[in-house]
């Protein structure tokens, strides 16, 4: 079995250039915890992961410090930057040479990549074109059919 035969090709992705509020809003209304970030042209860029949203809105640690370290206050210091920053783009935390899988790569190839990394989704890649993921849940739905 082949990667091409279980992959999904209904990718939630974004443009590389658009906002951090953008992909936070796509993120959200997708349910997507990983976003495939393409040009214009579909050709795959990298990913950008909710986490890295997150880790984006972080505040410094000396920040947090100074706020006090109450709960209240951390939240408040995190929600204040996200504002700073919403309109930036996502281009420097786009993660550029991710994993990914040809839409010829045999499936075992996937599962192990995915376990020995302990990765959730791959992306399918084809002439630098973006045509599909492959998730854990793809996986395991092929091989116990």
């Amino acid at each position: 079995m082949i990667v091409r035969e279980i992959m999904n090709i209904n990718v939630t992705r974004i443009l590389i250039g658009a906002s951090l509020r953008q992909a936070a809003e796509v993120s959200a209304l997708s349910s997507a915890s990983d976003l495939a970030v393409v040009d214009e042209g579909n050709n795959f860029v990298g990913t950008l992961s909710e986490g890295d949203l997150m880790r984006a809105a972080l505040p410094s640690l000396s920040d947090a410090m100074a706020g006090g370290g109450s709960l209240a206050t951390g939240y408040d210091l995190i929600e204040e930057k996200a504002q700073e920053i919403a309109g930036n783009p996502i281009d420097p935390i786009v993660i550029r040479d991710p994993i990914t899988l040809s839409p010829n790569d045999p499936v075992h190839k996937a599962a192990a990549l995915m376990a020995a990394k302990q990765i959730r989704r791959l992306p399918v890649v084809e002439g630098g074109k973006l045509v599909g993921t492959v998730a854990r849940a793809d996986i395991c739905r092929a091989v116990f059919r």
